[in-house]
């Protein structure tokens, strides 16, 4: 899987993945938008962990300075 995704990038998705972590386990969001927000943020956090976002291969959006 090719790399689309910057650092900056990454670091923003691993914050927002924590916050909605947070605010899920802490009570502030529940039922189905809990669990909404829940999914969204494992996708973010999985795709910062493997650098590559296939919404981005999709739309052809590249964060990832040229080598």
């Amino acid at each position: 899987m090719k790399k689309n995704m910057g650092g900056l990038d990454r670091i923003i998705r691993i914050i927002i993945a924590a916050i909605i972590g947070f605010l899920y386990y802490n009570g502030t969001i529940t039922g189905t938008l809990g669990y909404v927000l829940l999914a969204l943020g494992g996708v973010f956090l999985l795709t910062s962990l493997v650098s590559s976002c296939p919404l981005y291969s999709l739309v052809g959006l590249n964060t990832c300075k040229a080598k």
